[in-house]
């Protein structure tokens, strides 16, 4: 039996702990959160280091991929000074690789039905996999990373800014606490309508669930969401907002997405390395399991 961890500085209302089959091997995949705090996430990762076989870090990341460029943040880091011999993913090999391929599936699934192909990214640094996707299937893509990261009013309208804008200013960003740019604990319950030009002006609403939540209008009617990390609870708010399509990155478990740390750390636990995976058994993994991202149908 393997057992993977994820230890969330989100809401402790999201845990969940499933026990499926991968690969013909029992595993165990638990989300624990810790409503913020990330001294108490620390010392869970000391409390199981060695006695699970991977861990995720959830409800924040290690660091933006953009390319080949690593811009770590860098307040997140003593959240994992403690582990010694558990390996440990944020999920940026599973947003470069399977979110990677999310566009296709949008538009081999339902790509009839969308008539103006305009995606609104919440943050397409955290996403740069999906935001490849996207513009490699020629949708006119607008990343709000400075309006829902910094509360400032301005879109980026291209891939190539978004490489200069990431470039000038991760390395400050990266240096700010975590807090400030992503929310955390309770913060994540809570929705203050903004942005509502670009909600209005997409057809898509692509990236991370609690920056499309928190600042979504009340009527979304026929939009797509493409997101993970949703829970029962998630997906009766967007069919209330009027949502028509759903599209988690990761497969749904027992009624709920998990995060793309969660699932990468599932991978690691199963392949068994006692180590991340690199992009090619990362790939090879998705393939043999057939993991792929999953769409339902809100409102018709």
């Amino acid at each position: 039996m393997k057992h993977a961890v994820s230890v969330s500085i989100g809401s402790s209302r999201r845990d969940k702990r499933v026990e499926i089959k991968l690969l013909d091997e029992q595993i165990i995949i638990e989300r624990i959160g810790t409503d913020g705090d990330m001294e108490k996430a620390a010392n869970l990762y000391r409390e199981l280091d060695g006695k699970v076989d991977a861990f995720g870090v959830g409800g924040a990341d290690l660091g933006i991929q953009i390319e080949n460029n690593w811009y770590p943040l860098h307040s997140v880091a003593p959240m994992i000074r403690y582990i010694q011999k558990t390996p440990v993913v944020d999920g940026v090999g599973l947003k470069s690789t399977l979110e990677n391929r999310t566009a296709k599936f949008v538009e081999n699934n339902i790509g009839n039905e969308i008539q103006a192909r305009k995606v609104l990214f919440t943050a397409g640094s955290d996403r740069w996999g999906m935001s490849m996707g996207f513009a490699n299937e020629n949708y006119d893509c607008v990343f709000g990373d400075l309006m829902f990261s910094l509360g400032l009013p301005i879109p980026i309208r291209s891939i190539s800014a978004l490489k200069r804008v990431a470039a000038l200013i991760m390395p400050i960003v990266g240096r700010m606490p975590f807090s400030m740019l992503y929310p955390t604990g309770d913060n994540q319950d809570v929705i203050v309508p903004k942005h509502q030009k670009w909600y209005e002006w997409a057809t898509v609403l692509a990236g991370d669930c609690h920056f499309i939540k928190g600042s979504m209008p009340d009527n979304l009617a026929e939009k797509i969401v493409v997101t993970n990390t949703t829970t029962a609870e998630d997906v009766q708010l967007f069919k209330d907002r009027g949502i028509r399509y759903l599209v988690t990155t990761t497969p749904i478990l027992e009624g709920r997405s998990f995060g793309t740390n969660m699932m990468e750390a599932a991978l690691v636990a199963i392949a068994n390395k006692g180590r991340k995976l690199n992009t090619n058994e990362l790939n090879a993994l998705i393939d043999q399991i057939g993991f792929e991202p999953h769409i339902q149908e809100l409102n018709k």
